[in-house]
């Protein structure tokens, strides 16, 4: 009997256990992993969403662009061709 209490754990070697390990609460679940899965994919759908209207809004930019600089060349053609001097 002398040999089982000397190898029995005291209440502190259990409290340093407890610190050491993880705890249920703390340990992920399958249900937790299968759940941020699904958040993530629901994050990937929003990202890849607005990238492809951040990519149309760019394309329009350019366009836009491409539009306002042809316009400002035939100003200043037409200026040029009439004689009015534009300034900046």
């Amino acid at each position: 009997m002398v040999y089982l209490e000397k190898n029995m754990l005291t209440r502190e070697d259990i409290q340093k256990l407890i610190d050491v390990f993880a705890t249920r609460d703390e340990v992920a679940t399958k249900k937790d992993l299968e759940e941020l899965r699904g958040d993530f994919r629901e994050l990937q759908t929003a990202v890849d969403g607005y990238m492809v209207k951040a990519d149309k809004y760019f394309q329009e930019m350019l366009m836009l662009a491409h539009k306002v600089d042809r316009l400002e060349k035939w100003i200043l053609q037409l200026a040029e061709k009439i004689g009015v001097q534009l300034s900046p």
